[in-house]
């Protein structure tokens, strides 16, 4: 059983007050919708998407899945490492490994999802993570025998930094395109609205 954990709890600080970025609309869907249906789409046994920063409407806004659910951090102003933390606990028993997303990557793909998830069916191997063209990136599946680890992570970091503390752990699988843009600014939210809309647009 593999779980899917969606950080979905920040505060939006880098948005200059027109967030949640959650919430921003891309092809007629919040950005957050976006990285739940691709991990819907690449097949998870179960999504735990965490909330925080104006929960109610951001899980109000949601179309969730059977599989998924959502569950609050309520120190989310505390930073990432607790929402990660919240998500991990939040993961059914039987849950083999962890698929960590984040809400502000709408361009992460059900294939790379896929990608990850065969890696680590394949090898065992306790993180795995994508290489786009340009670097690697998410989606980061974390092995539930190294979930301790994490444990004492603080403030507003995630699980990059335990993957560079043990690199003999990590294994990378091959993802097409560049690395999936993250939605801090508005600037950023502008320039993938741009990339979608040419894309369509052919």
């Amino acid at each position: 059983m593999i779980t899917g954990v969606v950080l979905a709890a920040g505060t939006s600080s880098r948005l200059g007050g027109r967030g949640p970025k959650q919430l921003l609309e891309l092809d007629d869907r919040p950005l957050l919708q976006h990285v739940i249906d691709a991990a819907a789409a690449a097949g998870l046994d179960e999504i735990v998407v965490v909330t925080g920063h104006e929960a109610d409407d951001v899980e109000r806004s949601l179309s969730l899945p059977s599989i998924a659910r959502a569950v609050r951090n309520h120190s989310f102003a505390e930073g990432m490492a607790g929402s990660l933390r919240t998500g991990l606990a939040s993961a059914d028993r039987a849950s083999e490994a962890a698929v960590i997303l984040l809400a502000d990557q709408p361009g992460v793909s059900a294939g790379a999802i896929r990608n990850v998830v065969a890696a680590f069916r394949r090898s065992g191997s306790p993180f795995v993570l994508a290489r786009y063209r340009d670097r690697s990136g998410r989606p980061i599946l974390i092995g539930r025998g190294v979930w301790s680890l994490l444990q004492e992570l603080e403030g507003d970091v995630g699980a990059r930094e335990v993957i560079a503390a043990h690199p003999e752990l990590v294994e990378a699988v091959e993802a097409d395109g560049p690395v999936p843009a993250d939605v801090d600014t508005w600037e950023d939210y502008e320039a993938v609205r741009g990339d979608r809309e040419r894309s369509i647009g052919g």
